[in-house]
């Protein structure tokens, strides 16, 4: 991969920490991940009318991948419901590349070197130290994150396929899978009302601001994925991104006063260099 295209992915996974933390941050993360998603579906709206339509071929893959995110969306706002984000994000994020380079393998052919079977390794083993060495980890919650990871990995690799098959129209795929994040308000108002949608706004407004900015660097760092995932192996587009979860423990730390042990700071850099062998 080239060294722009992966200074551009790093960056994405800075950006991946980021509203991963304002998410874990809000207090109602639900209502937080709504207004993501009203944000997300916004733009994407707004880009889809001054874009053509990505090649026939890539839809089916549009449309199993935006109703893959929502699955994400609810997994990953179950799993903050039970971890700190320094937990939950290594868990969620670190198990990804191991899957998706299995996906990849059997879907898309691409092939697993001895270095990637070393990545693969280090980032196993590294996700296992941080789910046992921490007293407040329950099956449950480990669960939960391992699922998050699980729909991370599935719509990494349809989105893999799907870009490739757009006929190079990565930004219109990328704003019509977006379109299915219309679904999350649906689900929040059939969950709670409409009055639990509308009424924050007035109530906490900095909060759902802070979820709307959320939502815009989220579909800026996926963006930036999918665009990456056109050339780059799907195994190394991902594990670089999960380099992100440096930045989550250290975002963890110094904005959301979580308590890192020196065990989960080493299986974190553990799981970043096992990242970095992938992306290789």
């Amino acid at each position: 991969m080239l060294s722009y295209t992966s200074g551009i992915v790093l960056f994405a996974a800075l950006l991946h920490a980021s509203w991963n933390a304002l998410l874990h941050g809000n207090r109602d993360r639900f209502l937080s991940m709504t207004w993501m998603s009203i944000a997300i579906a916004g733009v994407a709206t707004f880009v889809v009318m001054f874009n053509p339509f990505p090649a026939r071929a890539s839809w089916p893959c549009i449309v199993a991948s935006g109703l893959v995110h929502i699955v994400y969306n609810v997994s990953l706002v179950r799993s903050y419901r039970r971890n700190d984000l320094a937990l939950a994000y290594p868990i969620a994020r670190g198990s990804s590349p191991l899957l998706v380079t299995l996906g990849a393998a059997l879907f898309a052919h691409e092939a697993i070197g001895a270095l990637h079977a070393v990545g693969i390794v280090m980032i196993s083993g590294g996700i296992i130290a941080i789910a046992l060495q921490g007293q407040r980890v329950s099956r449950t919650g480990a669960f939960a994150a391992l699922t998050t990871g699980a729909t991370i990995a599935l719509y990494t690799v349809i989105d893999g396929i799907g870009v490739r098959l757009s006929g190079g129209q990565s930004l219109s795929y990328t704003a019509w899978m977006f379109l299915f994040y219309w679904l999350m308000p649906l689900l929040f108002v059939a969950a709670r009302g409409p009055a639990s949608l509308w009424m924050p706004l007035r109530a906490e407004p900095l909060s759902i601001g802070s979820s709307i900015a959320g939502g815009l660097v989220s579909i800026a760092a996926y963006g930036i994925v999918i665009w990456a995932l056109q050339s780059g192996a799907m195994g190394a587009v991902s594990a670089l991104r999960e380099t992100s979860v440096v930045f989550a423990v250290l975002i963890g730390r110094l904005f959301l006063r979580e308590a890192v042990s020196g065990t989960r700071w080493l299986a974190c850099v553990v799981v970043a260099a096992g990242a970095v062998c992938l992306g290789l």
